[in-house]
């Protein structure tokens, strides 16, 4: 896992929806980036508490930008063609940026799908991990837990729990 306290890697991606986002457009915001993608049953076991997530904090002040690093050569699914539909199916309201070179996943040591960064204000990483301990097909309920107490303690400016548990997924789709 990154190390805490990591600065956030410099990102400028553009959404198919039409969007731009970098990490400079979260200057003196804390910033949550989600290595996310449309085909992995972990991510879409998880999209409505994502897109909830986003209603919540991004009024409080939390930006946040989700990124799909996969190779859609081999997933199709995963193309920037398909990201559009799938960030208004899943009620996205925060970009879903394409990385395209890969390069972005890589600066950021993103592993899977989902893998999920949150920085504080001044962009140092205070959380690498999981959303919460449900997985598809194991009957727990989805509540973005620990998610959820990493971004609370960020607004309150507390300092966030360093238990935390690595991210579970499908692995990145990298290019050979």
């Amino acid at each position: 896992m990154v190390p805490l306290g990591t600065p956030c890697p410099a990102f400028d991606l553009a959404d198919p929806r039409g969007f731009r986002m970098s990490d400079r457009d979260a200057a003196g915001r804390p910033l949550l980036v989600l290595f996310i993608c449309n085909h992995c049953p972990f991510v879409k076991h998880i999209r409505a508490e994502l897109a909830a997530i986003g209603r919540d904090f991004i009024p409080r002040g939390i930006a946040i930008a989700a990124i799909s690093s996969n190779d859609p050569a081999k997933y199709a699914d995963d193309g920037p063609e398909h990201m559009a539909r799938e960030a208004c199916d899943a009620g996205y309201c925060f970009p879903y940026l394409y990385d395209a070179t890969q390069d972005v996943a890589r600066a950021f040591d993103a592993q899977c799908t989902p893998d999920i960064f949150l920085f504080d204000a001044n962009h140092k990483l205070v959380y690498r991990g999981q959303l919460d301990d449900s997985r598809p097909k194991s009957e727990i309920p989805v509540t973005g837990r620990d998610l959820r107490a990493a971004l609370q303690a960020v607004l309150a400016g507390q300092a966030v729990s360093s238990d935390q548990r690595p991210s579970v997924g499908c692995s990145i789709k990298w290019r050979a």
